[in-house]
């Protein structure tokens, strides 16, 4: 769910627009009010479900997620919209790092925990590209509404088998006093971070608006670093979890690597109905091969992570998808969907299947039970983070390629060039693997017994 409403609604746009009498500008906070609250409300949902529990706060932010997606298809005028996509964000922003910390305590180690956080990372990556499927059968056949209500039967089940398949929470060991100004500084900072970097769609990299924002946000969170240092307060993120080189590679590799799918999704979507002129259903059905290599790279990922190590996996994950890039920067006006985008979508799929759950399960090694709350909001703010960064940074490079008034070839040289720089992203991405994360055995190590999270079913 969570990953669907990053895409779900952009195929909809022009209907929501035209249903809600959404001004040009105000359309782009469809996307912009889930993706600000969601990616700035990150780091303190990670440390409330560490402090209050894990399963506690996953029931209380799945309900908020399902009403707001409920207010919202029933939304009367923009603003109302608005309002229950930041809801929705709020929601996931709960949600999201509650369960994967729920999944990190229940498979602590060995083949299940690789199995599991495959099966995740499928789920994961499969509602990114699917919501753009969804979004156009439903937003054609059935009305942009559905976009929103799609959400709410997925919630009731969600709420259901979480109610009756996950453990109680065991007690919390409180430790302090909560940091209520760190939690303040690191809420106001991100949220200025992303909204500084979505907004560049309006206001230019070099304007004073979008200066002076990031400007504020950098000192906010170096405010934020400097508190978390000296507090005598339980921190909001303890810093020691930056020198755990897992740690601080995952989230470096991931950030790069929401940088360049964010963007591929965008300049796709625009390519198959901006310049081969598909509609939002086919251009819907036509990114089913994405959603399809995703999952086989997942599975893939699954039967070599129990013999090579996460580290291996990242690095030839990372290759495979910076040549999908490479092959995507060679698209032109008088391509075709089985040339210019089916080929290079299976490639660049499979590639990103074998990352995911990889990146995901580096990312709470060695992290204590404590904080696998904290290290999974912070894996999820620079996968969002990295997606807003890298979508509006290299739509500004296709944009300045194809130039002002541009026709269908100019607009796919620019698509070709944003899509040539996501694979020098990824290489990038290859490069910290490489360098900075720990060689381990196998990825797999021997299982140890351990609270499991999960109430038996006899297995």
């Amino acid at each position: 769910m969570v990953s669907l409403d990053l895409s779900v609604v952009n195929v909809g746009l022009p209907e929501i627009a035209s249903g809600l009498g959404f001004g040009e500008a105000g359309l782009t906070w469809v996307i912009h009010a889930y993706a600000l609250t969601f990616g700035g409300l990150l780091l303190l949902g990670g440390k409330i479900a560490d402090r209050y529990g894990h399963k506690r706060i996953l029931m209380i932010g799945l309900p908020v997620f399902g009403l707001a997606c409920l207010l919202g298809g029933f939304a009367q005028e923009p603003g109302q919209l608005v309002a229950a996509r930041a809801a929705q964000g709020v929601g996931a922003a709960t949600l999201a790092p509650a369960a994967l910390a729920l999944l990190t305590r229940t498979f602590p180690t060995g083949k299940a925990r690789v199995k599991a956080f495959g099966v995740w990372s499928a789920m994961n990556a499969a509602g990114g590209a699917l919501g753009v499927l969804i979004g156009g059968l439903l937003t054609e056949y059935a009305g942009w509404e559905w976009v929103m209500f799609i959400n709410v039967p997925m919630v009731a089940v969600a709420l259901a088998l979480a109610w009756r398949g996950i453990a109680p929470d065991e007690p919390v060991e409180r430790r302090g006093r909560p940091d209520v100004l760190g939690a303040v500084l690191a809420t106001a900072g991100m949220s200025l971070l992303v909204f500084g970097v979505v907004r560049t769609d309006e206001y230019a990299w070099t304007s004073a608006v979008t200066l002076s924002v990031l400007a504020a946000a950098v000192v906010l969170l170096a405010a934020f670093l400097y508190v978390e240092k000296t507090t005598t307060r339980d921190p909001l993120i303890r810093l020691g979890l930056f020198t755990n080189r897992s740690v601080a590679g995952a989230n470096s590799y991931n950030l790069l690597l929401g940088a360049a799918m964010a963007s591929a999704f965008y300049f796709v979507s625009l390519y198959l109905q901006g310049v081969l002129g598909a509609g939002p259903a086919l251009a819907g059905v036509q990114f089913l091969p994405f959603a399809l290599g995703v999952v086989v790279g997942s599975v893939a990922a699954i039967k070599l992570g129990y013999k090579y190590p996460a580290r291996s996996l990242l690095i030839g994950g990372g290759l495979l998808t910076a040549a999908g890039f490479t092959w995507f920067g060679m698209i032109s006006a008088d391509g075709s969907f089985a040339v210019d985008v089916l080929g290079p979508s299976i490639v660049t799929s499979i590639g990103f299947g074998f990352c995911l759950a990889p990146v995901v399960s580096t990312a709470t090694v060695g992290v204590a039970p404590h904080e696998t709350g904290t290290a999974s909001g912070m894996l999820n703010s620079t996968r969002q983070l990295g997606a807003a960064l890298g979508l509006a940074s290299l739509s500004t490079v296709a944009h300045q390629r194809a130039g002002e008034n541009a026709d269908p070839a100019a607009i796919a040289d620019g698509y070709g060039l944003g899509m040539t720089v996501g694979a020098v992203l990824l290489v990038g991405a290859v490069l910290i693997a490489l360098t900075v994360l720990p060689r381990t055995s196998t990825a797999a190590p021997a299982p140890v017994e351990a609270d499991r999270g999960l109430v038996p079913e006899g297995d």
